[in-house]
């Protein structure tokens, strides 16, 4: 708030509760993850991968187990969700689906409909296991071993 310029009390004047500041601040960071998956992805289809290719190497990546303050909003404060205000709740259930949306927009045609939830909890799962067990060869094979089961599962990868 210093930084800012702003006192406490002059800041949280700006929201009308707590709770609605944790909307603006959900719907805010899951727009900059949005984005910078966005980015990701893109490079990574320039250089040939599928889109399905180019999220789960960009979502389950060495860069976003260390990118807890940049990374995906789901995956950060999921497990707080049950805790918090409705209209909170509604907020993170929001980014969920959409997660979900974006997995579904990225798998191959024919794959079964509930497959996208299924996708979207393994990379959420994976990544939070990932990074309990640290920035270290164990959390990154945890992601590796994902990545590659999802690849094998979704496009036929060996």
């Amino acid at each position: 708030m210093k930084e800012a310029g702003l006192t406490h009390g002059g800041f949280y004047a700006h929201f009308a509760s707590r709770d609605a500041l944790l909307v603006e601040a959900l719907e805010h960071a899951g727009q900059q993850s949005a984005d910078r998956l966005n980015r990701g992805n893109s490079a990574r289809q320039a250089q040939g991968a599928s889109p399905f290719r180019a999220l789960i190497e960009g979502y389950l990546s060495d860069r976003h187990l260390i990118d807890t303050e940049g990374g995906c909003a789901v995956a950060a404060l999921a497990g707080e969700m049950p805790r918090q205000a409705p209209e909170v709740r509604a907020a993170a259930a929001q980014r969920v689906r959409s997660l979900v949306q974006r997995v579904a927009n990225t798998l191959p045609e024919g794959t079964p409909p509930d497959a996208a939830a299924a996708v979207a909890s393994q990379l959420v799962g994976a990544l939070q296991l990932a990074r309990a067990l640290g920035n270290n060869a164990e959390g990154k094979a945890l992601l590796a071993a994902n990545r590659h089961a999802l690849l094998v599962q979704h496009e036929g990868l060996q």
